[in-house]
């Protein structure tokens, strides 16, 4: 009988954000889940399903830590793990998170999740659905989950959940949705090429890279973020170029302000 198990067993399937560059700038300690984006699995099945071409091709998978082979075999391994015995997965994802919370708690620490650290998978739905896990009865002064998306429903779906927070991307494609995110009070994450702006069409600017919990302290603003490795080079449109932009906002604000 053929073995349908296209993955090899993994021992932890989150990562301290320590290794991120930005999660490691977080006050509380956080977890982050990596899996490889879109459809690099064995069964070519995707796991970014609202990605545009620019997202895919400066994608940050190869960014960071993201650069070496084992690294990226590793991720790969996980996605295969997840699209390949689903439920599996997630028993041993919830194991893990429930794990975290009780150290974090014996410490009176708080702790924080980014489960799509490379994907854009509704995780929280399906522990939900599957394990009967609601965020929303731990103690969010103690315990909450974050994520960027691509998904303009799922970021709708949690707007009014206390513990989770999703931020909506911008890309090439979807100003439309941007502008709907925002009116819902929803932050969006964009990249620039260089500087950041003050304003982005007249909505305010803060700065990102700073920290990634830096979305809990804002509502309808624009995450700026700099662009790093293969977005350096993007030429689709998904990179805001910084010199447009900071032109567009210095005659936004005379405008305003005259």
């Amino acid at each position: 009988m053929q073995n349908l198990k296209q993955y090899k067993p993994v021992k932890n399937l989150l990562s301290k954000g320590s290794t991120n560059t930005k999660t490691a700038k977080n006050d509380i300690t956080t977890f982050i889940l990596y899996l490889a984006p879109h459809n690099l699995n064995d069964s070519n099945i995707t796991l970014c399903k609202d990605a545009s071409e620019g997202c895919k091709a400066v994608c940050l998978y190869k960014a960071g830590r993201g650069v070496f082979s084992n690294v990226q075999n590793s991720r790969i391994n996980k996605a295969n793990y997840f699209v390949t015995d689903k439920k599996v997965f997630l028993a041993q994802l919830l194991k893990e998170i429930r794990k975290e919370i009780k150290k974090a708690s014996d410490k009176n620490e708080k702790i924080a999740f980014r489960l799509n650290g490379t994907s854009d998978i509704d995780f929280i739905y399906l522990l939900n659905k599957h394990l009967d896990f609601d965020i929303d009865l731990l103690n969010y002064d103690k315990v909450f989950f974050y994520d960027y998306t691509k998904s303009l429903p799922r970021a709708k779906r949690y707007v009014n959940s206390k513990n989770y927070t999703l931020t909506f991307s911008k890309s090439e494609t979807n100003d439309l949705q941007v502008q709907e995110a925002l009116n819902l009070g929803i932050n969006v994450a964009a990249v620039f090429s260089d500087e950041l702006p003050s304003t982005y069409k007249g909505i305010k600017v803060v700065d990102g890279d700073t920290s990634d919990l830096v979305m809990l302290e804002y509502k309808k603003v624009i995450l700026g973020l700099k662009a790093k490795g293969p977005a350096k080079k993007d030429t689709s449109g998904f990179v805001i170029n910084s010199d447009s932009a900071i032109l567009e906002s210095a005659i936004y604000n005379f405008g305003t302000n005259h």
